[in-house]
């Protein structure tokens, strides 16, 4: 069993930059592949990047690319998301999740992803 709990959202200006963290407890957290979700009003879940259990392994939607940078830090059981070149489409919600062990990464969907954190707001604004 894996708790997720996200921080580091808020209001930051188009152009700006903002880093999120999905701290982990838990058994095992070097272990689990974990990806970024966001949501905004009326949309569906969308995929953002996820990364492998050992950090080797990236993967990326093609909206965030090259701007955003997925990270973990498995001694302090913690992932991040460095956001640059914020812009208002990226405000949603933002979740962190955890997949099985050992699983791969480039399968996006929710649907294969076990644990979510409660999400943190990130609101950019024009």
């Amino acid at each position: 069993q894996v708790q997720l709990v996200e921080s580091g959202g808020g209001l930051v200006q188009a152009g700006g930059s903002l880093r999120l963290s999905c701290v982990a407890s838990g058994r095992n957290f070097n272990t689990y592949p974990v990806g970024w979700f966001r949501q905004a009003p009326g949309k569906e879940r969308e995929f953002v990047a996820a990364i492998s259990w050992s950090g080797r392994g990236t993967y990326y939607s093609d909206s965030v690319k090259g701007r955003f940078t997925i990270s973990r830090d498995n001694a302090k059981n913690t992932v991040y998301l460095q956001k640059h070149s914020l812009q208002p489409e990226d405000t949603a919600v933002y979740y962190c999740a955890a997949k099985p062990a050992y699983s791969g990464i480039y399968d996006s969907s929710p649907k294969v992803y076990y644990y979510w954190g409660q999400g943190t707001q990130v609101t950019v604004s024009s």
